[in-house]
């Protein structure tokens, strides 16, 4: 399911217009981008948790070269995590 299908899915589920649909999507994106970037979680209670996570700078191995080592620098990742009742819910399918 991508963005459109899911604004559709949203507005017939819960009967919205498209377009207050789309407007409900886009906030909730953009409220959690927000806080991941201020260093905040988000929880939804029974659904999961998305936080921002960061990796630290490593040594790797460069895919065109595996014999050359390149430094592979930190970087804030988006994590998201499955609460109980999404695990269960994946569980009976």
């Amino acid at each position: 399911m991508n963005k459109t299908e899911l604004i559709e899915a949203l507005a017939e589920q819960v009967d919205l217009s498209k377009s207050d649909a789309e407007k409900f999507v886009n906030g909730f994106v953009d409220l959690i981008t927000a806080q991941l970037v201020a260093g905040n979680e988000v929880t939804i209670t029974g659904f999961g948790t998305y936080m921002a996570k960061r990796r630290e700078a490593r040594m790797g191995v460069n895919p065109q070269n595996p014999s050359q080592k390149i430094q592979i620098p930190a970087v804030t990742v988006p994590k998201f995590k499955a609460g109980k009742s999404l695990k269960d819910a994946l569980k009976k399918v």
